[in-house]
């Protein structure tokens, strides 16, 4: 076998650090350092719960193992040189990251994406799978480049079942034994200098984040798209949105049947009916000027 890869890993949970470090592991390479995206953009606040995550990963880290939480490009720059890294497995990480830190280590940076690209690329495309009512979804491994999601593939897989009451345990159970035999084929087409497959930009679709009006119901709206803005928001685990005005008062709708169900019964801009089976009191949205 060839030299050992000493391989960084960027991700942003135990289920995802541990996938990636498996397949790592078992392939015969080494991770040498595990880094915990804890912010949307280089230099910006903290996520919300960002010190509850990081707590979870040293809970869970391997013997001896490092995590490095950077807050700047220039920080994560620094960082990587120091560990003198022959590759970098990227997987849920938000940073756009410039050519100065892709070249650091020797074989680049492979990014695991969950959509089988081109199509959602973009930050979240999971999201995006769940608020078009896709069935099933795909997770892509690519090679990273200064542009998001743009790099030739690696290995891709379609088929992954999402669920109506889709959370990221229950998405994980199906989807994290993918990644790993995605990201095992991939280590083997790294060492072997395989440049991968370039993406057809041509059928490429964006998955940006959320806009601020999802997060109230329009009733205007056919009955399944607005099911699959609950189901987003529920996966999102947002605290009081989606909002909708039902009789007169302000609801945070938790969950909702296609189904004749027990619940508040509604009929949809497209004439079918949806049942609120989970809500609690909400208030309205905030036009944006109150919003500031």
């Amino acid at each position: 076998m060839s030299t050992p890869l000493r391989i960084a890993v960027i991700s942003s949970g135990p289920a995802e650090f541990s996938t990636v470090h498996a397949a790592c592991a078992d392939s015969g390479h080494r991770p040498v350092a595990y880094l915990y995206g804890r912010s949307l953009r280089s230099g910006g606040p903290n996520l919300g719960d960002a010190g509850e995550t990081a707590a979870s990963i040293v809970g869970a880290l391997p013997r001896g193992m490092d995590l490095l939480l950077p807050g700047s490009v220039d920080g994560l720059a620094r960082l990587l040189e120091g560990y003198r890294i022959d590759l970098l497995i990227v997987f849920g990480f938000a940073w756009r990251l410039p050519r100065s830190v892709l070249d650091i280590p020797r074989h680049g940076a492979i990014n695991v994406h969950v959509s089988m690209l081109p199509q959602y690329r973009g930050p979240a495309p999971l999201l995006w799978a769940i608020r078009n009512g896709d069935p099933t979804g795909g997770i892509t491994v690519h090679r990273m480049d200064e542009d998001f999601d743009t790099g030739n593939i690696l290995a891709q897989r379609d088929g992954i079942p999402l669920a109506d009451d889709i959370t990221w345990a229950n998405y994980c159970t199906e989807a994290m034994p993918v990644v790993y035999d995605l990201l095992r084929a991939s280590l083997d087409r790294v060492v072997a200098g395989h440049p991968g497959e370039p993406q057809e930009g041509s059928e490429a679709t964006y998955a940006g984040f959320m806009e601020e009006g999802f997060a109230a119901i329009e009733w205007s709206d056919a009955a399944r798209t607005i099911h699959d803005q609950v189901r987003t928001h529920r996966f999102l685990r947002s605290p009081d949105r989606p909002v909708a005005e039902v009789d007169g008062a302000w609801l945070h709708v938790r969950r909702t049947s296609l189904e004749p169900a027990e619940g508040i019964r509604v009929v949809c801009g497209d004439g079918k009916p949806l049942w609120i089976t989970e809500s609690a009191p909400g208030r309205p949205p905030q036009a944006p000027e109150e919003a500031l």
